[in-house]
């Protein structure tokens, strides 16, 4: 049973401000930047966008200029930020999620990983396949989905296929698949042809 309050006269009560944090000095900005690399995963060009808004939102308080730069290659150095192994494991995360190797690439990009790391991040053509037939089989597409294919459906599909990144190569040969089977088939013929 809910109680009922009695109605006051008294105003409510104000909520207290809150303060503005303190601007950040070196060792505030140390600090922030390793409980940023603790709990992410991150890439240098990430955690220099995090650093770079922090201080500008917060402001600067020492005397000599922040040495973003600095703090994150000693992180580097110090092996808490490797940008080749987290374009690996983003761009293994994306494809199993069904994301094609264009959003894969964009992703490093926003990332900050150069466009080397990018290329060796990059899927290869099972990969690529395997990518589609997961977003296809998740999101019911093409030979997954089980009623009539209406046109206006089946481009609805196929925007939702170019959007997630993949070339419309693929796109037209997954939704044009008679089967899972098929498509399943398919996929597996690219792992076949790289043994």
């Amino acid at each position: 049973m809910a109680r009922i309050r009695p109605m006051s006269d008294s105003p409510p009560r104000k909520r207290r401000e809150k303060r503005p944090p303190k601007p950040l000095d070196s060792v505030r900005l140390r600090d922030l930047a390793l409980a940023y690399v603790a709990r992410y995963s991150t890439s240098t060009g990430k955690l220099e966008n995090y650093l770079t808004r922090k201080l500008r939102e917060r402001g600067w308080e020492d005397e000599a200029e922040p040495d973003v730069r600095g703090l994150i290659d000693r992180y580097v150095e110090l092996g808490y930020i490797d940008d080749a192994a987290y374009a690996q494991s983003r761009s293994g995360g994306l494809l199993r999620r069904g994301f094609g190797a264009r959003r894969v690439s964009q992703d490093l990009y926003a990332a900050g990983i150069d466009e080397h790391l990018r290329a060796q991040a990059a899927p290869d053509e099972a990969a690529k396949r395997q990518a589609a037939l997961t977003l296809a089989r998740k999101r019911r597409f093409g030979p997954f989905y089980r009623e009539t294919l209406d046109p206006a459906r089946r481009e609805k599909q196929i925007a939702a296929m170019l959007r997630a990144g993949h070339d419309f190569d693929t796109v037209r040969t997954i939704l044009n698949a008679k089967s899972e089977d098929a498509a399943e088939e398919w996929a597996a013929e690219a792992h076949e042809e790289e043994f």
